[in-house]
């Protein structure tokens, strides 16, 4: 899981995420009202709804306007999520049965504390590999 999760809120404009998505190098945000999750925006989610012309030299009023739609006009709403306690198998069944790019993960409260991407499983996956690895003597691994 990654934490602190980065969240943005319904009425942010989606020029504003875009430029998160840029600096932080991030491809998923979590929407949040009144602290509550409501939704996940993924950077195809942003790339999708602004035109293509806004950082040409072609670009019209109405180009720039698709900068200043707003977060509640393309966020998934209602995204699978897990409690702060789930194990990672939990998370590796979500992505293998539903076509998901991350998992917020909440606490008590519906609250976001955390966000699990398919690299965080990856990761995970090859810290317990390098330990099993370091279990087994030279010569015995697998072949």
């Amino acid at each position: 899981m990654t934490s602190p999760v980065v969240m943005v809120g319904l009425d942010d404009a989606l020029g504003d995420v875009r430029e998160i998505f840029e600096q932080a190098h991030l491809r998923h945000v979590l929407v949040v009202d009144e602290g509550r999750l409501v939704g996940v925006i993924s950077e195809r989610d942003v790339l999708i709804r602004l035109s293509p012309y806004v950082n040409s030299n072609m670009y019209t009023t109405r180009d720039l306007a698709t900068l200043n739609m707003r977060v509640h006009q393309a966020v998934t709403r209602h995204p699978h999520s897990l409690h702060r306690n789930a194990q990672a198998i939990d998370a590796v069944r979500l992505f293998q049965f539903h076509r998901i790019g991350c998992i917020p993960v909440l606490d008590d409260e519906g609250v976001p504390v955390g966000i699990v991407t398919r690299g965080d499983l990856i990761r995970h996956f090859e810290a317990i590999c390098a330990t099993l690895c370091a279990c087994v003597p030279p010569g015995r691994g697998a072949r």
